[in-house]
């Protein structure tokens, strides 16, 4: 009886296979900011949550420079929130979205913001956008 892994190596080299881009992505970023338009809002911080993937193009990833640090991204992030205060969340997430773009590599990015607390009944109201070269 043969083995279920008799012929297969290690690292397979498939012809026909093709590499079409590198997608990276922070997921649920907890940061302060101080955000709203609201007048029970100007003066405090509130906790945002951010998602941020974005697509690159295909290329060989050996090291940390190949890529964008994720550390990267949320830096991005806070030195947003540390700018001071900011009306609203579509306007944060355009500037994060900008920000990520200054990368050449990064063909599209996709922002997406809750503000938890901010509606009643709500789990997470906040917003998404996507901007792509």
């Amino acid at each position: 009886m043969t083995s279920p892994k008799a012929g297969l190596a290690a690292f397979p080299t498939l012809t026909s296979a093709r590499h079409e881009g590198l997608t990276v992505f922070v997921r649920g970023l907890a940061i302060e900011a101080g955000i709203g338009i609201h007048d029970h809002e100007i003066g405090r911080l509130q906790t945002l949550i951010i998602d941020v993937t974005l697509e690159m193009g295909p290329q060989a990833v050996t090291r940390l420079a190949d890529t964008v640090n994720y550390e990267t991204i949320a830096e991005a992030a806070r030195a947003i929130a540390a700018e001071g205060h900011i009306g609203l969340v579509e306007s944060f997430a355009e500037r994060l979205a900008l920000a990520v773009l200054a990368d050449e590599r990064v063909r599209r990015v996709i922002v997406r913001i809750e503000k938890p607390g901010a509606l009643d009944g709500a789990v997470a109201p906040g917003c998404e956008v996507v901007f792509g070269r």
